[in-house]
């Protein structure tokens, strides 16, 4: 596998597509409205913060239901991996957690009356701190209040909680270094056809959303095809897995996987593939 990275997007794409006949590496094939509450809009709020500085904000909540609900927020640090698993864990314990900063107004009790809706007022306090860079975050967790139920003698049973998780996202002007890491690669078939799978880390300091793609060629150097696994975001810390379903027939070939951040950053790595 060779990787590569530039900040001038343009000739990044170039020097990736000439180099496409020396790829180097082989991938073998391996083992095949929540409930009664809604919140309109984004549930990424996104903010470009300065040290010292302070932003008033607010968050909607809207009950759907006929009945009054009684809401509760509360805070948490999100994270994720290319397996799948999401983290929510105690606010404030992440390296990258914002959630110190952010002070929420919220009354005893958060009471939305039917078909209504309340907006709580939040506060981000950016630390006055010369050495804070790159991308900073945590999550608001919106949830109905669950009342316990009695239950009969020797009974048991399973309630289901539905809740909105909202990123409260903070990057400090255009500082952090943006930088990704591909830590797994392999062909994988499935009922679809064969699946290049493609782990990516952000080894960074700031959130990258690259929109990834394989460009996949024959012995000749043709185009056989170009496959999309669209755009996610990576936190700092955090990684994911893209997914190219390759509908091409069987052999050898060489591939080339591009994630480009929609700037001047955009990565290669080049492959052979067979199966």
């Amino acid at each position: 596998m060779n990787e590569v990275v530039s900040r001038d997007g343009a000739r990044m794409r170039r020097i990736l597509r000439a180099a496409v006949l020396g790829l180097a590496g082989v991938a073998g094939v391996a083992g095949a409205a929540v409930g009664q509450l809604a919140i309109p809009g984004e549930l990424t709020h996104e903010y470009v913060v300065a040290a010292g500085e302070e932003i008033a904000a607010e968050l909607l909540i809207e009950n759907t239901s006929d009945e009054p609900v009684v809401v509760v927020v509360r805070q948490a640090d999100y994270s994720f991996s290319a397996d799948g698993t999401n983290h929510y864990d105690e606010p404030g314990t992440a390296e990258r957690s914002n959630a110190a900063w952010i002070q929420l107004a919220l009354p005893a009790k958060l009471i939305i009356p039917p078909r209504g809706e309340v907006r709580v007022a939040y506060w981000i306090r950016v630390p006055d701190a010369p050495f804070l860079v790159g991308t900073y975050w945590s999550m608001l967790l919106v949830a109905p209040e669950i009342s316990p139920t009695p239950a009969e003698p020797g009974a048991f049973g399973v309630r289901t909680v539905l809740q909105y998780g909202v990123q409260i996202v903070t990057h400090v002007g255009d500082t952090g270094l943006r930088a990704i890491h591909i830590e797994n690669v392999q062909l994988v078939r499935e009922s679809e056809g064969v699946v290049l799978e493609v782990d990516v880390a952000n080894v960074g300091e700031r959130w990258v959303r690259p929109t990834a793609w394989v460009e996949v060629y024959d012995s000749s150097g043709a185009l056989v095809g170009r496959f999309d696994s669209g755009r996610q975001r990576i936190y700092p810390g955090t990684s994911v897995r893209h997914r190219f379903v390759l509908d091409i027939p069987a052999g050898e070939y060489k591939a080339l996987v591009v994630f480009d951040n929609g700037d001047e950053y955009v990565w290669g790595a080049q492959y052979t593939l067979a199966w």
